[in-house]
């Protein structure tokens, strides 16, 4: 069974562009990337799109669907009618470079800003030991695809360009999240959390866990536990009573 199916595509470059008017044919259990597949060896040679594994496991072909950040790959064809027009658009959070391809450098330098694993000193390699209950809970944070649809839906930096130089994203703030839980990281994530890489921007709206393709939970299982951690070191009696006797001894 096919039709033909209305779409409205982005086209342009960082400068300028607009949405294309298409029609074009779509055949029974195709993608929306097979859509722009198709359209591009029918009707738009030149049309820019970024893809790899078509299998829903690089994250390369994020963009945004009728305004709702998702995999080309990963969104069927029979979710929408068939008189329904469909419109796809690039990353709105990012810069364009052309057509659907946008500049996602920003999380590739927020990545290199989070200090790597750092063991306890005196354990070398080979010489890690954990139980698999101690490493359960960060486990899950594993499966991200770096499609990077969390980031792009955050209103923290999708409304507000200036908080992209103090605000890592949900993205990096699970990654340190995933190192804080970590039983053998030895490094302070709390306080690299809230002071360098602005986990307070965070109100927990869930629109980070809403849009991840893996069905992550961002927010529940990696962002309000790290916002814990943060207010017990802040503002517990107990926990502020040990700061400061641990810093008396310590002088």
């Amino acid at each position: 069974m096919s039709y033909k199916a209305k779409f409205k595509i982005w086209r342009g470059d960082d400068q300028t562009g607009e949405l294309h008017d298409y029609l074009i044919e779509v055949n029974e259990g195709e993608v929306v990337l097979d859509i722009i597949h198709r359209l591009q060896a029918t009707h738009a040679p030149d049309l820019a799109v970024r893809w790899n594994c078509k299998a829903g496991k690089c994250g390369s072909c994020s963009a945004e669907i009728n305004g709702r950040p998702k995999l080309l790959c990963m969104t069927r064809m029979s979710t929408f009618t068939e008189d329904e027009v469909i419109t796809v658009t690039p990353l709105r959070a990012f810069p364009v470079i052309r057509d659907l391809v946008t500049d996602v450098s920003f999380n590739y330098k927020k990545a290199r800003e989070i200090p790597s694993f750092t063991p306890p000193p005196g354990l070398g390699p080979g010489e890690y030991r954990m139980k698999q209950v101690d490493v359960e809970r960060s486990q899950e944070f594993r499966k991200c695809i770096e499609c990077f649809l969390c980031q792009d839906t955050c209103h923290v930096i999708r409304d507000h360009e200036e908080n992209k130089e103090s605000f890592a994203g949900p993205r990096f703030l699970m990654r340190i999240a995933e190192l804080e839980m970590h039983p053998l990281d030895s490094a302070d994530r709390v306080r690299e959390a809230q002071d360098e890489h602005g986990l307070g921007y965070c109100n927990i709206t869930k629109c980070c866990t809403e849009v991840c393709p893996e069905g992550i939970k961002i927010t529940d299982n990696a962002l309000i536990p790290m916002k814990e951690r943060v207010a017990d070191r802040k503002y517990d009696p107990i926990v502020w009573l040990g700061s400061k006797l641990f810093k008396r001894e310590k002088a």
